[in-house]
This record gives structure tokens, C-alpha cells and sequence, in this order.
């Protein structure tokens, strides 16, 4: 019999409980994508300070132990007791949700961080937390601990003539599945936060490795612009605009690219980037194809009655967007920021790029003419009848379903496509061994056999009759591609690609998820596609084995299996006897899956263009500024001399 439901059966969660209770709730989810925002929220009240004028460095710094540390040279976090709320600045900062000193615009006038609710969030999380607030003279220091429920109080640590504030914290692994902190989406941030805050220099810097990076705009939004266009060829200048309506304060600069046929908008509200758009966006959109329209209609370049359409006039276009928002306007949609909610937005872009871009256009006759003809020419390719786009699509199938497949995949049984297990495996060694391992029920194994061609900017045709390997990827999983695809329609809850641990195996990695990046993204913005992640060592003597799956990992096997130790490279899946892999990478109890999912959709397409596209120059500019051909792995010698 079920117990009574009354007043005794509810709970109320206080302090700081309901964050650890339903963490996703604040932070979007317990994946690295998660702990990283821990991170932000530090770092967004960091940079409020520096956007009201106090100090012009923020350094970050990635600790050996796995903690890391904001710095920056504000105000400092206020100490001193508060009468009303009963409680000390740090534990209104740092202990209490919606507390701080973002919501009187007369502290801060426009912010990114809700100072408290965010910095509250990060210590929620955390094993502990440390805050320095150089201030009045005095470094003020307190120690937070288990999620923030343990409080030293504020300690005088002595006289300083330091200003700002010093946050340090350590994610708790008991919230998070995975607690490493990566240097690059760190960087991306920053190198964001710094375009936005222009005078301020932001320095990284990883203890774990030894690696810095200085970011500095002297220019900002304009600057970066230039760094997302390099090596491109422009049909139009860059175009700048800067105005304040309703109180919202407004920099765009945007330009068209002659050879270029992808959309790329990167906004900003309040400092915070924006990867799902929102009011902003729509107000920019709206003013840009307005401007556009009204020019073409009066140079007599297209016809009142079919005006260029919006989608087709901004492909080939890229634009950073920013805007500023006061506090009692600004509405973000969800706890991590993701979308700008301020419906005042959408009138304060749109006025300013239509009051500005109408007399740029008329003093630009030359790019303005060059951009209405190319997007006139697009919607005319684009208006093939669908009719037409089926029939060449059958065609295609229906050549492509000659292949005979069945000697490639070996299915699973099971008809519950949901539970069920596609192993995109590199090679017929290992997918035999995969073969041989496998739970026959839910899992299936597909062997490649060569690698799948890169299809980066190429024909229909050629994706699906140009390469066996893919036409045979596009069958299998059974959703089709492109436009045609149906997530409905997939025979495989996951879809796993599992390769050799080298460089022929990374390269097919690569090229599977571009592949399905641009012709089945669905498939990953719905969370169906993983990367297997075998292990790279083994680690045994005749009393104990351990499986490593990074250097670090063999560090601690090999101090944990001792005297005598041997160790094998696992540069090969087929070098693992089935039982092996299958321990190892196939079962699910014990195997490690990266869930590959899609943060910023604009930079993912920038990054494939630039590692898998065709301009070599600039592949070639990044790889020399940003890969380190003389590091050494500190464990590689003493590997090789244990190596069977």
C-alpha cells in the first residue's frame, strides 16, 4: 500500500542544495561542457569588472592538482557585514543563489555575470573553493569546502596592495564525469572575453604543461573579424556600425566573402557569447535584409515582387554581433546564457543596422551591387524544383544500392533499433576481433576497408558513388543524408566509430566526422554518434594487469603494478585479441565512450573548413602558430625500454 502523500512528504532544499541536487539545472549538464561553465561564471565577473573600468588583466591559471584560479585587478569582492540580509559580502557572493551586485544598475550598468548566482553555482560543485579580495588594503581570504556548506569565515591573511579579486576551486568528481580541464576551450573564451574587452589583456596559463597564451584586442570586434576571415577573398570591405537605442548599445562588423557560401554569425549579449542566437540576432537578420531589399528595388537590380530572400543573401556573409543590455532589460534563456531572451533587442539592432547600412550601401555602389547579383544568382540555383532534386536523388540511390553490403556488415539481431550498436571499425583485423567480441545481440560491426573519401565541399554524386565506404555508411545507418535525412529513421541508438590509435586511424576519424557533420548533423545534435576510446597501454607483471588510456593513466600503472612491470602499445585495435577489445571497448559496463555533440555550430564549420577544406595557406598559418613539433612525452624512453 502506497505511504501517505501529506505536508511531511515535501521537502524544501536550502542553501546551496539545489544546485548539487539538480546540477543541469544551472549549468546545462555534468559533461566537460558543464564543468567548464564553472569556469565562465568566474570569469564573467571578472570581466564586469574590467567593463566598468577597474583593471586591465584577468589571468586564469590550470593548476597541477586539477584546481584552477580566476585573478583579476577589480574592486574586490565586498567583506564587510550586511545589516539587512544578515550575512558578509562572501557569503552573499559565493553562499546565497540570486545574491550579489548585479541587480542595482548603479554597481554595474550592464553584465554578463550574476554575480552570486554564478560564482554560488562554482563553489556549489566544488570540493572546495578559496577567495582572495585585495581591498581596502587588505588581502581578506576564506575557505569554502563540501559544495560551500562549510564556511572558515573571512580571515585577514595581512596588508597588500593588490586590488581585485582571487578565486580558486577544485570540481567536485562526484558531480562531473570527467574533471580535466581543457586548454583549448579555455583559450576560445578568453580569446572571445577579449575581442569584447578591448584594453584588457587575458593571460592562460597551464601548470600541467607548461603552455601560455596572452590574449589582447586593441581594436576588438573588427580585429576578430580579420582573425575569422584570414586567407579569404572579400566582395565587400569589412562593415562596422556602433550606436545605442533604448538604452541597448550596439557594434556589429559584417562582410561578405566572394568564394564562400556558408553563414557564419558569432554574437555576444552582454559580454556572453551566444551560440543559439536569440533577439539580437533576429533584429540584425531583419535590418540586413530590409537595407538590401529596399537598395536592390531602387537601382532597379530586382523586381518589388521577388525580393531577395534572407537566408540566400547571407550565405557567404560573416558578422560578429555585440550587444550591451542594462540589467532591468537583460534576459538570458536558461542558466547557461545560450540564447539572448531581451525582446527590446530585436527593435534597438535592427534600427541601427537600417539607419546606418542604408547610406553605406549608397555610398558602396560597387560591393553592394556585386552582393545583390550573387545572392540573385544563389536563389536562382537554389529554385530547382524539388521535383527535379528528387528525381536526381532516386537516381543516385538507386545506383548506389547495387553495392552488395552484406559481405561488409554483420547486423545485430535485435529489431529495438533504439538499444541497438552500429561499430564503425577500421580494418578487417580488428573487425574481426570485434566481430568475435561482440554481444551478437544489439551490436553490429561495418569494416572499412580504406579510407572514406573527404567530403568537404563536394557534389551529391560524388559523396554517395565517388567512395563504397560511405555509400555504405549511408545505408547501413539507414536515415538517409542531407536534406533527406531522418533522425526517425536511424537503425542504431549509437553510432560508434572505433579506429586505430595512430595516425591513419586519427586521419579516418577526421574524415568520418566530417562526414557526418555535414551530411548527417542531426545525428549528432540529437546525441547519437560516439568515438570508442580503446586503450593506448596495458600495464601488467605476473601478479596484476592494468589497461592506461593516457600517459598520465600509465604514470599510475606503472607506480601501482611495480617491480617488474612490462608494457604494450596498443598502436592497433587488431593488436588486442578479441576478448581484450571487448573488455576493453565494446562492453558497456566497462568500455569509455566520447559522446561527440556539437557546442558552437559556427566554430565547428570554421574548424572543418580549416583542417579539411582547400585552402592550405591558412592550414598551414594555424598548424605553425599553434602545434608544438618539440614536445616530449616525459614517460616515452622509459615506455620503450618496458615495451614487449
Amino acid at each position: 500500500m502506497a505511504a501517505n502523500y501529506d505536508a511531511s512528504s515535501l521537502t524544501i532544499l536550502h542553501g546551496l542544495e539545489p544546485v548539487r541536487e539538480r546540477p543541469g539545472m544551472y549549468i546545462g549538464s555534468t559533461s566537460t561542457l558543464g564543468l567548464h561553465h564553472l569556469i565562465w561564471e568566474i570569469v564573467d565577473n571578472a570581466v564586469d569588472e574590467a567593463n566598468e573600468g577597474h583593471g586591465k588583466n584577468i589571468t586564469v591559471t590550470i593548476h597541477s592538482d586539477g584546481s584552477l584560479e580566476v585573478e583579476d585587478q577589480g574592486r574586490g569582492v565586498p567583506y564587510n557585514y550586511n545589516a539587512k540580509e544578515k550575512l558578509n559580502g562572501f557569503q552573499i557572493v559565493y553562499q546565497t543563489l540570486h545574491g550579489g551586485g548585479k541587480f542595482d544598475e548603479s554597481n554595474y550598468k550592464s553584465a554578463g555575470g550574476l554575480h552570486g548566482v554564478g560564482a554560488a553555482v562554482t563553489n556549489a560543485l566544488s570540493e572546495w573553493m578559496e577567495v582572495h579580495s585585495y581591498r581596502d588594503g587588505v588581502d581578506h581570504f576564506a575557505r569554502f569546502e563540501k559544495g560551500g556548506s562549510k564556511f572558515s569565515g573571512i580571515k585577514e591573511k595581512g596588508a597588500t596592495s593588490k586590488r581585485g579579486t582571487n578565486v580558486r576551486f577544485l570540481p567536485d568528481p562526484t558531480i562531473f564525469e570527467d574533471t580535466t580541464f581543457n586548454f583549448d576551450r579555455i583559450a576560445q573564451h578568453l580569446d572571445d572575453q577579449a575581442c569584447l574587452t578591448k584594453g584588457v589583456t587575458f593571460h592562460l596559463i597551464d601548470e600541467r604543461s607548461g603552455r601560455k597564451q596572452d590574449f589582447f584586442y586593441q581594436d576588438g570586434l573588427k580585429e576578430y573579424y580579420t582573425r575569422h576571415t584570414f586567407g579569404k577573398e572579400g566582395l565587400t570591405k569589412p562593415i562596422k556600425f556602433k550606436g545605442e537605442q533604448d538604452g541597448i548599445r550596439v557594434e556589429v562588423v559584417f562582410g561578405f566573402l566572394k568564394d564562400d557560401y556558408n553563414e557564419k554569425i558569432i554574437s555576444f549579449a552582454n559580454g556572453v557569447r551566444t551560440g543559439d542566437g536569440g533577439y539580437h540576432v533576429t533584429g540584425f537578420k531583419k535590418g540586413l535584409t530590409t537595407c538590401f531589399n529596399q537598395y536592390g528595388i531602387k537601382h532597379n537590380l530586382i523586381k518589388a515582387n521577388s525580393p531577395l530572400d534572407g537566408d540566400c543573401l547571407r550565405e557567404g556573409m560573416v558578422c560578429i554581433l555585440s550587444v550591451w543590455v542594462p540589467e532591468h532589460l537583460l534576459q538570458f534563456e536558461g542558466q547557461t546564457k545560450g540564447k539572448l531572451g531581451t525582446k527590446e533587442a530585436v527593435n534597438a539592432v535592427d534600427t541601427i543596422v537600417e539607419n546606418q547600412l542604408s547610406y553605406y550601401l549608397e555610398e558602396n555602389k560597387v560591393e553592394a551591387d556585386a552582393v545583390v547579383k550573387k545572392t540573385s544568382d544563389e536563389m536562382k540555383i537554389r529554385d530547382k524544383t524539388e521535383q527535379d532534386r528528387k528525381k536526381e536523388r532516386e537516381l543516385l540511390k538507386n545506383k548506389a544500392s547495387g553495392y552488395n553490403l552484406s559481405d561488409k556488415l554483420t547486423p545485430a539481431s535485435s529489431k529495438d533499433y533504439m538499444l541497438n550498436e552500429l561499430f564503425i571499425v577500421e580494418g578487417d583485423s580488428a573487425g574481426g576481433s570485434a566481430k568475435k567480441g561482440r554481444n551478437p545481440k544489439y551490436q553490429a560491426i561495418l569494416p572499412l576497408r580504406g579510407k572514406p573519401k573527404n567530403t568537404t565541399d563536394i557534389e551529391d554524386e560524388k559523396i554517395l558513388l565517388g567512395n563504397k565506404e560511405i555509400a555504405t555508411l549511408i545505408y547501413t545507418i539507414g536515415a538517409g543524408y542531407d536534406s533527406d535525412f531522418k533522425i526517425k529513421d536511424i537503425h542504431y541508438g549509437k553510432v560508434i566509430i572505433m579506429t586505430d590509435a595512430d595516425d591513419d586511424g586519427s586521419h579516418i576519424q577526421s574524415l568520418l566526422l566530417t562526414f557526418f557533420y555535414n551530411h548527417m548533423k542531426p545525428l549528432i545534435e540529437t546525441g547519437h554518434l560516439y568515438i570508442a576510446c580503446p586503450p593506448l597501454y596495458r600495464v601488467y607483471n605476473n601478479r596484476k594487469e592494468i589497461y592506461a588510456y593516457d600517459d598520465e593513466e600509465l604514470a599510475k600503472a606503472i607506480k601501482e603494478v611495480g617491480a617488474g612491470y612490462r608494457v604494450n602499445r596498443y598502436k592497433g585495435l587488431g593488436e588486442m585479441n578479441y576478448t581484450q577489445l571487448s573488455e576493453t571497448t565494446m562492453q558497456p559496463e566497462k568500455r569509455r565512450l566520447i559522446k561527440v555533440m556539437l557546442q558552437d555550430d559556427e566554430d565547428a564549420k570554421d574548424k572543418v573548413n580549416l583542417f579539411l577544406g582547400r585552402d592550405t595557406d591558412r592550414r598551414k598559418e594555424w598548424i605553425e602558430n599553434n602545434i608544438d613539433f618539440n614536445a616530449v612525452d616525459n614517460f616515452t624512453e622509459e615506455v620503450k625500454a618496458h615495451e614487449n
